[in-house]
Formats: C-alpha cells, sequence, structure tokens
C-alpha cells in the first residue's frame, strides 16, 4: 500500500475528489494494470482540506514496475494535477508481511 498526502487549496476540494477518486484520472491510469487492487480516497477527519490517498497493490515491485513502464502517463496526470494542491507528500510504502 502507497499512502499519499495532499493538501488542497480552498475551492478546488470536488475536482480533486473527482481526479483522485474512485472513477477519477488516476484509479484509470492505475487499472491498467492487473496488479492495482484499488485506491481509497479520505478526507481526514475535521479538516476541509487535507485528503490521504491509499493505493493497493500486490506488491512493492509490481508498483514500481508500473511507475517506470507508464512513467510519462504518471508525469502528465501529476502536472495536471498540481495546481489544485498546496502541498503533496508521499507518508509511506507499507507490505505485508504475512
Amino acid at each position: 500500500m502507497v499512502i499519499w498526502e495532499f493538501v488542497v487549496r480552498p475551492g478546488r476540494e470536488a475536482r480533486f475528489e473527482r481526479v483522485y477518486g474512485p472513477s477519477g484520472d488516476w484509479v484509470r491510469l492505475f487499472q491498467q494494470d492487473s496488479n492495482h487492487l484499488r485506491t481509497e480516497l479520505i478526507r481526514v477527519p475535521g479538516t476541509s482540506h487535507r485528503y490521504l490517498t491509499l493505493d493497493f497493490w500486490k506488491s512493492e515491485s509490481a508498483y514500481d514496475r508500473f511507475r517506470q513502464k507508464h512513467l510519462a502517463e504518471y508525469k502528465a496526470i501529476d502536472r495536471k494535477c498540481g495546481e489544485m494542491t498546496e502541498r503533496e507528500c508521499k507518508l509511506a510504502t507499507l507490505v505485508r508481511t504475512v
């Protein structure tokens, strides 16, 4: 699971939720790979501008391969979304150890 934190610019929340939500641009890109399991968008309780995304993959290496293979598309979406956020930060990559 890859966890990202976003601080969204005031007034851009609805657009952010569309792009990062369950049928948004990121999920459509991720769904091109069978190793993507799901993505969850969470607004941090008690805030109106802070969100987390949880991207679930079969493995860390599957995520890394996906990013390398789709780097141009990844960067294009990221550039398009940059104006919606004040800050974006990868918080963690967590791996299940069974």
